[in-house]
C-alpha cells in the first residue's frame, strides 16, 4: 500500500480527478470539501445508498448548507423505490468525468470504483419477475440460498457476507446463463484508469473509527433519523434497495414497538461497525495500489 499525506495532496495537479474511498464515518465527505473550498471542484457522490432521496440523516448524504456552497452531484437523485446498479451510475459519472470542473468523486462504494478505474462488462438488465423470484428466496429462506446456484469461481471472488452482492451474482447467472466471473473477464477499458486521477483511500484505526460511528448514530438520532424512517410507515418495503441503509431496519423495528431506542441504537451500531469492518477489509484487497491516508490526520 502507498502510503499519502495531506501535503502530497496539495502537490497534485489541480485539475486532476480525485477519488476518495474510505469506510463509514471516516471523514471523507469532510475531505472532499476541504479539498473542494481550496482549489474548486465538483463533489461526486460514490456511495450506493446516498442516491436515494428518502435518506438524507441516516445515509450521512451532505447537508443542504455544504450543497449550496459547494457544487454535489449524484446524490439525493433518485426516489426510494428506484432500483439502482453500478452500471447506472457508471452511465451517469461517465459525462461528469469529462466536463471542465475537476471532479471529487467520494464514497464507501467499492464496486463503483473499481468500475471506474477497472472497468465494466456491459449487463442487461435483470427483469423484475426474476428480480422478484430472489427476493422472494430471500424473504423465506436467507440470502445465503443464493449460493448454491452460484459458480465456485465467482464466489471465491465474492463478498459472500454482502446480500447485495450475492443476489446481484445469482440474477445475472440465472439471467444470462454465464456467470459474474465471466462477465467480468469481458471488462472494457476503464473510463478513468488509476494513472490518470489521484485515487485515495481513508486508512483508520478500528478504536478511532468505532468511537466515531457510535457518536455519528447518536447525532443521527437527534437531527431526525426517526422522522426520516417514520416517513417510510406504513409502506415499509424491506426488499428495496434504498431500505438497506445501515440503521433503517432497526429504526424501523423501534417505530413498530419492536424494539427501545436504546436497543436499536445499539444494533444498528455494531451492524455499522460489521459493515465499516468488510469495508476495509474490502478496501486492503482491492485498492493495495491506491494512496493511503492517515483519517485522523484529514479531520482530528
Amino acid at each position: 500500500m502507498n502510503s499519502f499525506s495531506l501535503t502530497d495532496l496539495e502537490r497534485v495537479d489541480h485539475r486532476q480527478p480525485i477519488l476518495i474511498a474510505g469506510p463509514t464515518a471516516s471523514g471523507k465527505s469532510d475531505l472532499a470539501m476541504e479539498i473542494a473550498r481550496r482549489h474548486g471542484g465538483l463533489i461526486v457522490n460514490a456511495d450506493a445508498i446516498q442516491v436515494y432521496s428518502n435518506w438524507r440523516v441516516l445515509s450521512a448524504r451532505p447537508s443542504a448548507e455544504d450543497e449550496a456552497e459547494i457544487d454535489h452531484a449524484l446524490y439525493g437523485h433518485l426516489a426510494r423505490d428506484a432500483h439502482y446498479s453500478v452500471g447506472h451510475w457508471l452511465r451517469e459519472v461517465r459525462p461528469l468525468i469529462r466536463e471542465a470542473k475537476r471532479p471529487i468523486i467520494t464514497g464507501g462504494t467499492g464496486l463503483y470504483f473499481t468500475a471506474l478505474t477497472q472497468g465494466l462488462a456491459d449487463l442487461a438488465p435483470i427483469s423484475e419477475s426474476l428480480r422478484q423470484e430472489a427476493n422472494d428466496r430471500v424473504r423465506k429462506y436467507g440470502f445465503q440460498i443464493l449460493l448454491d446456484d452460484i459458480d465456485a469461481d465467482t464466489i471465491q471472488k465474492l463478498d459472500v457476507q454482502n446480500p447485495m452482492r450475492v443476489q446481484r451474482a445469482w440474477e445475472v447467472q440465472q439471467a444470462t446463463g454465464k456467470s459474474l466471473s465471466y462477465w467480468h473477464s469481458q471488462t472494457p477499458t476503464p473510463d478513468l484508469p488509476l494513472e490518470n486521477c489521484c485515487a485515495i483511500v481513508m486508512e483508520t484505526d478500528t478504536e478511532w473509527l468505532n468511537t466515531r460511528i457510535e457518536q455519528r448514530f447518536e447525532k443521527m438520532v437527534k437531527a431526525g433519523a426517526l422522522k426520516e424512517a417514520a416517513g417510510h410507515l406504513p409502506n415499509w418495503n424491506e426488499n428495496q434497495l434504498s431500505s438497506k441503509a445501515i440503521g433503517a431496519r432497526e429504526l424501523i423495528a423501534h417505530l413498530r414497538g419492536q424494539l427501545s431506542l436504546e436497543q436499536a441504537q445499539q444494533s444498528a451500531t455494531i451492524a455499522t461497525r460489521q459493515f465499516a469492518k468488510r469495508q476495509r477489509t474490502w478496501f486492503r484487497s482491492k485498492m493495495r495500489h491506491w494512496h493511503w491516508v492517515d483519517a485522523t490526520h484529514c479531520i482530528g
